[in-house]
């Protein structure tokens, strides 16, 4: 050991453990973590405060992103250039932040990845919304703390009108914990905030009322609403996003799905990469190209579909294995007073007010401090003004400022500041209308020194303060959510905001669904020649089902092959009448050469009672029946269920709803019905083929329909293909056992054409009824007289040369329903006989036959 030198001993494992920790304290408070008052770390601090003292704010030049950066790095930031440079790009970069702070000039990246130029070709400035950031930095409202060299000062916070922690989110990974907050709607944080300030004991599901959810500066759909529960209420969670992608159409008939927002913080070019990829390598199928088609517009990837591709199963299936669907891990770690903490909406919410106040105060204190200090000048000006020859003569006889100086403080008891303004005062000041001014700055100090000192004294007045300085931000730079909020599997609380409403359900001959309101369709008088209820989008198409349902209740739907789907009649697209409406395919699972033939409107499936004392009596083409609880069909699943078994050659008709005392009528093409009791069907699983219901007339005769009846003023109406239909009383019907012939229900004639419909109705229902050249024609029940069982029947609708009824549905009218008003559809050259009132298009041959 040389002279002069001393060797400590020490531990080396105490040694590094206290290392660790004094680098992991460093890492942790001055560069990962922001501070929960202003939403900063200091790097993005230093960079907003370097770039204000440069005088690069919105309303000025831009400056070299080289001369920011040097400013930056040589006075508060002694790192790398590269970090204090890339802090810069992503406050400029609006797909990074919510609300950007720095407003970027050249090129600064993309959302593909692309780097930003070098520092040397871009320029920046402050954005407008920074300089809230900023705001009365100068008046003592935040501690400014030595720079690294302890040559200047910085601030150790912003004062930050602006929720920034909030708005903008942030991430950063620090020794032994990380945070990653998302960003949220300005205009939605303010109204949480001012609500918190209303009501400080607010719950945080209060709260999530004006806060709903993260909003992305991307856009996109977060899907499921459990994860941002879970941030909200204890600070961590997972919150689910996907891309925003609609289907379209081409003029040619080719499918396409359009992806126009992509989840936040996904890169594009990788995301279509790595989609095209999966594509090559056949893990997603059904997409024959995939382009970029993003301009200047916005985003727009496009997925050319091939023919036989399903868009509803292909979408899912870029969702399940692509970043078309990522998620969002929420972990708002913040430092309070200096502790890293993690923190729920509530407390966000709180400490960004308690900083806000203690602002308000500082600010309002320092204002206090400089116009009493005003007031103290103005006050010894008004006393030399009013002795103004003694204090010239003082002046003139002294031999230097100290003396007068001096003589001015022993004659007078001013004070020294107040002496040294009187000698600095210009003589044009003693001018008269010089000495009014001064008289009523001095008013106006003395009044704001007690609205100051009432601001100090009353913490109500510093809320409301702060209320109104946050509805100037929201006015200012408020704007709407990006990204939108939808229901999962599990979610019950997004339903509430549907509203209660009856529509319209639509299903054209081609698969094509829609809801609309049920306002949108009026009445019209028997006969009529209607108005047009769905768009003509091909020849071959028209309505074949129509059906009333509520938005809150489940749609089961049945196939031809006998499998059932699920839907809440609010997933159902809605459109208006003259609308085509969007595949069922895009909607349901079902297979390519399958459709639908059957929908029920069921009110509540989580209801047991309402489940186990409900049946559901299908009917075959064939005349096969059967009969199962509605409980087996109460679990819905999104690749459906099979809910009969179908013999070959056969296929499902119908499906009802019973409540397992119902009585069954079952018509025939060929003219004839059977009425027997629901009881004669006994319960079987769900599934089994059923047994016999009705006997055929024919190899050529088929089930046109089936009637389930639980109300005696219930009347038949039948219809034939050629407009023709009656009504009838159901005691005309005997009943018989099941699996008989029937009787006739209609007089089937060349005129009248083959039996199509038969529905259970009474006075108060209306009648909806479309043709193949997509006229529908809603006409009051009460209008149509009762007549005979085997009678021929009156003209319900006047069709066109070659024309046939394909659907009839009943509705069922409230009160306050429209009157009777007759709708006439507008055509290029119009039939002569549909010029006829609706009272002479009665056939009179056709009244009434034995």
């Amino acid at each position: 050991m040389t002279e002069g030198e001393r060797i400590i001993p020490i531990n080396i494992e105490d040694e590094m453990r206290g290392a660790y920790i004094d680098y992991s304290m460093s890492v942790i408070i001055s560069r990962a973590l922001p501070d929960v008052r202003d939403g900063l770390k200091p790097v993005h601090r230093r960079v907003l405060y370097g770039m204000s003292e440069l005088g690069v704010s919105y309303n000025k030049a831009y400056k070299k992103s080289a001369r920011i950066v040097g400013e930056v790095l040589g006075k508060y930031h002694p790192h790398g250039d590269s970090s204090v440079y890339e802090t810069m790009v992503r406050m400029a970069q609006p797909w990074s932040l919510r609300y950007p702070l720095v407003d970027g000039q050249g090129n600064y990246g993309s959302i593909d990845g692309d780097s930003p130029a070098a520092m040397r070709y871009t320029e920046a400035r402050l954005k407008r919304i920074a300089d809230e950031m900023l705001s009365d930095l100068d008046k003592n409202t935040v501690n400014f703390v030595p720079n690294f060299d302890d040559s200047l000062k910085e601030p150790s916070v912003m004062p930050a009108k602006l929720p920034n922690l909030l708005v903008n989110g942030t991430s950063g990974i620090a020794v032994g914990m990380a945070t990653n907050m998302a960003p949220h709607n300005l205009t939605e944080v303010v109204n949480g905030i001012i609500a918190y300030i209303d009501n400080r004991e607010i719950t945080i599901a209060e709260l999530m009322q004006h806060i709903t959810a993260p909003d992305f500066p991307t856009g996109g759909i977060i899907h499921g609403y459990d994860g941002v529960k879970s941030a909200f209420e204890t600070g961590r969670g997972r919150v689910l996003m996907r891309g925003r992608a609609n289907f379209e159409t081409t003029a040619s008939g080719k499918e396409q799905i359009i992806v126009t927002e992509i989840p936040y913080m996904v890169n594009k070019a990788s995301l279509i990469e790595k989609t095209a990829a999966l594509i090559n390598d056949k893990k997603i199928e059904g997409i024959s190209d995939l382009r970029d088609e993003s301009d200047r517009d916005g985003l727009r990837i496009v997925y050319d579909l091939k023919r036989d591709a399903i868009p509803n199963v292909v979408l899912n299936n870029l969702y399940k294995y692509t970043q078309l669907q990522s998620s969002f891990g929420v972990n708002n770690v913040a430092l309070v007073k200096g502790r890293p903490m993690t923190l729920n909406l509530k407390e966000l919410i709180q400490y960004f007010v308690e900083h806000r106040h203690e602002v308000v105060v500082r600010r309002t204190q320092y204002e206090l401090d400089e116009a009493k200090k005003r007031a103290h000048i103005l006050e010894g000006l008004l006393i030399a003004l009013d002795n103004l020859d003694e204090v010239i003569n003082l002046i003139r006889s002294s031999r230097d400022p100290e003396i007068a100086r001096n003589g001015l403080i022993e004659r007078f008891e001013l004070s020294e500041i107040q002496a040294r303004a009187i000698l600095d005062m210009r003589l044009q000041r003693l001018t008269g209308l010089e000495r009014d001014k001064i008289q009523q700055e001095f008013e106006e100090i003395m009044k704001l020194i007690d609205e100051l000192n009432e601001i100090l004294s009353n913490e109500e007045r510093r809320m409301q303060i702060i209320k109104d300085e946050l509805l100037e931000i929201k006015d200012r730079y408020g704007d709407g959510r990006r990204t939108g909020i939808e229901a999962s599997t599990g979610d019950i609380s997004y339903e509430d905001m549907i509203p209660e409403e009856n529509m319209v359900i639509t299903i054209s001959h081609e698969g094509y669904i829609k809801r609309t309101s049920l306002s949108e369709y009026r009445s019209q008088s028997r006969g009529g020649v209607g108005s047009r209820g769905v768009a003509a989008s091909k020849e071959s198409d028209f309505t074949e089902h129509l059906f009333i349902a509520n938005t809150h209740h489940h749609m089961l739907f049945f196939t031809e092959f006998g499998r059932v789907f699920w839907l809440k009649v609010y997933e159902i697209p809605e459109g208006g009448k003259t609308t085509k409406g969007r595949a069922i395919q895009n909607l349901i699972q079902i297979e390519k050469d399958d459709k639908v033939r059957a929908v029920l409107n069921v009110h509540d499936l989580k209801n047991q009672d309402y489940v186990l004392n409900h049946n559901l009596v299908f009917i075959t083409e064939q005349g096969t029946i059967k009969k199962t609880v509605l409980e087996a069909y109460s679990r819905p699943r999104t690749n459906g269920i099979n809910a009969i078994s179908i013999n070959e050659g056969d296929r499902l008709l119908d499906v009802q709803l019973t409540n397992t005392s119902s009585e069954i009528v079952i018509a025939l093409e060929s003219g004839r019905a059977i009425r027997f009791n629901e009881t004669q069907v006994r319960a079987m699983g769900r599934t089994a083929a059923g047994v016999r219901a009705v006997t055929l007339a024919g190899p050529d005769d088929k089930v046109v329909g089936m009637v389930c009846v639980e109300n005696d003023n219930t009347d038949l109406l039948v219809v034939s293909e050629k407009g023709f239909g009656k009504r009838s009383l159901l005691d005309e019907y005997r009943i018989t056992n099941r699996g008989g012939k029937g009787v006739k229900t209609m007089n089937v004639t060349d005129k009248t054409g083959k039996l199509v419909a038969i529905k259970g109705v009474t006075d108060t229902d209306d009648l909806m009824i479309i043709n193949r050249s997509g006229i529908t024609i809603r006409l009051r029940i009460g209008e149509l007289r009762v007549i005979g069982r085997a009678t021929q029947g009156v003209r319900l609708l006047k069709l066109n040369e070659g024309d046939q009824i394909s659907s009839v549905a009943k509705v069922e009218v409230d009160n306050e329903e429209e009157t009777a008003e007759e709708l006439v559809l507008e055509q290029s050259e119009p039939n002569p006989e549909d010029s006829l009132q609706p009272d002479t298009m009665i056939d009179p041959e056709a009244s009434e036959e034995a």
